[in-house]
């Protein structure tokens, strides 16, 4: 049995290409449209007479080989780091090589302000790169300013000591005239 189509404009493109079902009771009520053999109350399956596609489920998820975002669902969403700035780990180095260098009377320590401009200028280029390697600029700026600091107090403790000796009287008698 087939119905009238809807009188609200909209058209069903089923509707139009129903036929007879001949599996339909021949005998019983008038207008009964039950399929022999079948539940009139159990649900349509709406997959039936669908062709089946094998490759279907492999085309849901993404092909290897491709990035995928951040956080994408069903993988770890890693994402490599980012690249170490060369300036910074040098900065840092140089930095322990002047705190190292304060052994010898204090003086070494200078270059750790050489280690503390490369600091400086490594964490303005990771700023504008998005480069990895903060941590290291800022222990080079830390180490490199306080091995200066120290230096730079080593030496004026050395040049005042160095006066104050240079004022003293012998008193060995080595430099008298009598």
């Amino acid at each position: 049995m087939t119905y009238p189509p809807p009188s609200d404009g909209w058209s069903d493109p089923a509707w139009s290409a129903q036929q007879p079902d001949p599996t339909l009771q021949a005998s019983g009520p008038p207008f009964s449209a039950t399929p022999v053999g079948k539940d009139p109350y159990a649900p349509a399956d709406p997959y039936a007479g669908a062709p089946v596609d094998p490759y279907a489920a492999a085309a849901a998820y993404p092909q290897p080989g491709y990035p995928q975002p951040m956080g994408y669902a069903g993988y770890g969403g890693y994402q490599p780091p980012p690249p170490q700035n060369g300036l910074a780990i040098a900065s840092m180095i140089v930095s322990i090589i002047g705190a190292i260098g304060l052994c010898g009377y204090g003086l070494g320590g200078y270059i750790g302000l050489i280690g503390a401009i490369l600091g400086h200028v490594a964490q303005r280029q990771i700023r504008e790169r998005g480069e990895g390697g903060a941590g290291f600029a800022t222990a080079g700026i830390v180490i490199g300013w306080i091995s200066t600091v120290i230096a730079v107090l080593a030496t004026i403790a050395m040049v005042v000591f160095f006066v104050w000796l240079a004022n003293q009287e012998s008193t060995t008698g080595y430099g008298t005239s009598y």
